[in-house]
């Protein structure tokens, strides 16, 4: 009997032990990468030339930040969340931006840095949890690639626009993610 309460111990202290979140990328190197890109995304601003003061409206898209509300269930699910997130960026940047006034090396240096975000989140996950992808998170993503970049031409003021809407997304990841460091 006594072998038997040490085995249901050990295997609830194993269950346990695997359900938390514990990765070491994460905690020693995802406050970096985050640092590094919202300044790259800074650096673009300061090489933008354009101005954005004439938006019409139907060049906006609402940002959803009902969507980040709803990511705040288990761990996994908020690094699923943010490792979409930071792949629908890279795809948006992906876009021609050639009218845009970056130099091509920060925007290079910016995908790479969140690229290797997305793929250190990711391998906080593990292999054996299959996140589900948001299906309206790719929707606005998709939205921001029409509605402002195809109706605006790619031109250097729809960048802008993009730009701005991209920071805030990446100090909403980064507060996102804070919130599970400081609880582990």
């Amino acid at each position: 009997m006594l072998h038997r309460v040490f085995f249901v111990c050990l295997f609830l202290a194993l269950c346990s032990a695997a359900s938390s979140l514990s990765c070491n990328w994460m905690d020693h190197k995802f406050r970096q990468f985050s640092k590094n890109s919202l300044d790259l995304i800074d650096t673009m601003a300061n090489n933008s030339t354009s101005t954005t003061g004439g938006a019409e409206e139907d060049d906006t898209v609402t940002f959803p930040s009902d969507l980040y509300s709803q990511a705040r269930a288990s761990a996994e699910d908020k690094l699923g969340f943010t490792v979409q997130v930071l792949e629908e960026v890279v795809r948006l940047f992906e876009a021609d931006h050639s009218s845009a006034s970056w130099q091509e090396s920060t925007v290079e240096n910016f995908l790479n840095i969140v690229t290797r975000q997305a793929e250190g989140l990711r391998s906080c996950i593990g292999a054996h949890i299959h996140t589900k992808k948001n299906k309206k998170l790719h929707m606005y993503f998709k939205r921001l690639s029409h509605h402002v970049l195809e109706n605006k031409g790619h031109s250097a003021e729809a960048w802008e626009l993009i730009r701005k809407e991209i920071k805030t997304h990446l100090l909403r990841t980064d507060q996102l993610v804070s919130s599970l460091l400081t609880t582990n």
